[in-house]
């Protein structure tokens, strides 16, 4: 899936439609708003972005993108019709992966979007984390235990891939609600673990992996293979 901001619908229908074309998902919105709560449903391979936008901008987003925990690790494609050496430089030093200067053409945004995506993926050995019977494919975004694959919230699929990227670290209830709720989350630790006794029962028998550390938080307790 890939996420298209835009607020020119002439533009984004072009850039929809031509993604869709050559093989991609693609979801359009008009302004950072619609980014927002569409990461809340799921993570996409790649957003492009524009930086001149209705309310918040797109160097705004791009650096609270790269600054929240469950999104640093999207690539960026920004774009901009401005075509002013200051925006280039202040994207790429927060973090976009590459930059189109508009108006482009579709074929050099397909050409840039296919690089984009191949020097970002992760090879096979990153791609999957595994914890005895229990796999976590993060290219595909799925989860299997015993090869059968369990359907997770994206809240509960952080928290997992957290504890599966650190085996045996023990975290805390305030570092897991920072890293996957964000620092601004108004919520309270509680939050922890209602999540992981909700992940702990739809992982079924890999849901004992997951130790609770008294007084501490909680930690995957065996290393992945």
């Amino acid at each position: 899936m890939i996420f298209c901001v835009e607020d020119d619908k002439e533009i984004l229908g072009l850039m929809l439609y031509a993604l869709n074309a050559a093989g991609y998902e693609a979801e359009g919105f008009a302004d950072g708003a619609g980014l927002w709560a569409a990461l809340e449903q799921k993570k996409p391979r790649l957003i492009m972005l524009d930086i001149m936008l209705p309310g918040e901008d797109g160097i705004s987003i791009l650096k609270k993108l790269r600054d929240r925990g469950d999104t640093g690790d999207i690539p960026v494609i920004m774009a901009t019709a401005k075509g002013t050496e200051y925006d280039k430089v202040m994207g790429l030093d927060l973090g976009a992966d590459d930059y189109l200067a508009k108006p482009f053409g579709m074929m050099e945004m397909i050409s840039r979007v296919r690089a984009v995506l191949r020097r970002t993926a992760p090879n096979e050995t990153q791609r999957q984390l595994r914890a005895g019977e229990l796999v976590m494919d993060r290219a595909r975004h799925t989860v299997q235990v015993a090869g059968t694959e369990v359907r997770l919230t994206l809240k509960e699929y952080e928290l997992l891939q957290l504890l599966l990227e650190s085996p045996s670290r023990v975290f805390s209830r305030e570092q897991l609600l920072s890293a996957v709720w964000g620092a601004n989350f108004l919520g309270e630790t509680r939050t922890v673990d209602v999540h992981i006794g909700t992940l702990r029962t739809k992982l079924g028998s890999a849901g004992a992996l997951i130790e609770t550390v008294r007084g501490v938080g909680y930690r995957l307790g065996v290393r992945h293979e």
